[in-house]
């Protein structure tokens, strides 16, 4: 790991890192928040379409509810960067900046593209071998909601607990998540599953704690791209503990984000001090 730069700031650090990524074959960065004192657990923040590593940590406002909680927070980049293959920097919902957090299958993103491992297999011994915490949770906005969810439903073990801002919840039903799983997984809409929330629901994924998805109803997406009723429902039906919060006149951005995300990190620091 390599330091880029660091601030002090509420008695802990803001930090920013690169490292060489043997899920993705190239260098990843991330950034970091680690609370003055003993830290009780970490959030992994998944940030959306076109952010990088930055766009979280200097814009949600996150670091005095972390540091009144002694939680620490990692938020890595959204794909791979500084590669050059067909079509990645054509689009913004597809290749550079937005990885959706999958393992790709088609050539030539497989080698690279493979931010679910990243996340799920990488970043947690990162987390305990450099920062010595192994109580770990996460959340994320837009695609990197969509990760939190996925990822969370399918490693309740490791994520003990999960929640979203705007996530995109159904991506396998419309256009953002359609792109993304097509170019990364194939035609073939079987694999996509593994990767759709609702899906995981009906197929019998679970976490044991309350999901907390916080949706704006300005937000431009939420009709077209987002469809959280789609979340909803199937949570109903599969009885898995749920709360989604409607926010009148907030929209998608970090102005919605950065006005709510104490409530998220107290969420957050609930399940994670558990026990401790």
């Amino acid at each position: 790991m390599k330091l880029i730069k660091s601030h002090k700031q509420f008695e802990g650090q803001t930090s920013f890192w690169s490292h060489a990524s043997a899920s993705t074959q190239s260098e990843m960065k991330f950034a970091s928040f680690v609370p003055h004192g003993e830290v009780k657990g970490c959030i992994v923040w998944l940030s959306g379409l076109t952010c990088t590593e930055e766009n979280f940590i200097t814009k949600a406002g996150a670091q005095r509810s972390l540091a009144e909680h002694q939680l620490m927070l990692i938020a890595p980049d959204t794909s791979p960067r500084g590669l050059q293959l067909p079509g990645e920097h054509e689009s913004d919902d597809f290749g550079s900046g937005a990885g959706f957090y999958v393992d790709a299958t088609v050539s030539p993103y497989d080698r690279h593209y493979r931010m679910y491992s990243y996340v799920v297999n990488e970043l947690p011994v990162l987390i305990r071998e450099h920062f010595q915490c192994m109580n770990l949770s996460i959340m994320g906005h837009s695609m990197g909601g969509h990760g939190a969810l996925t990822l969370g439903l399918r490693n309740p073990e490791l994520f003990r607990c999960v929640s979203a801002f705007s996530p995109i919840v159904h991506p396998t039903a419309v256009p953002w998540g359609q792109k993304a799983l097509q170019g990364y997984l194939g035609q073939d809409a079987s694999p996509w599953q593994i990767y759709d929330s609702c899906a995981l629901l009906e197929q019998g994924c679970r976490h044991p704690e309350t999901i907390l998805i916080h949706q704006g109803l300005q937000d431009p997406f939420l009709d077209r791209q987002l469809l959280t009723q789609d979340f909803a429902a199937a949570a109903q039906a599969a009885h898995q503990a749920h709360q989604i919060i409607y926010s009148e006149g907030y929209d998608h951005s970090y102005y919605f984000i950065s006005t709510f995300i104490e409530l998220h990190i107290h969420h957050h620091a609930a399940v994670l001090k558990r026990g401790l």
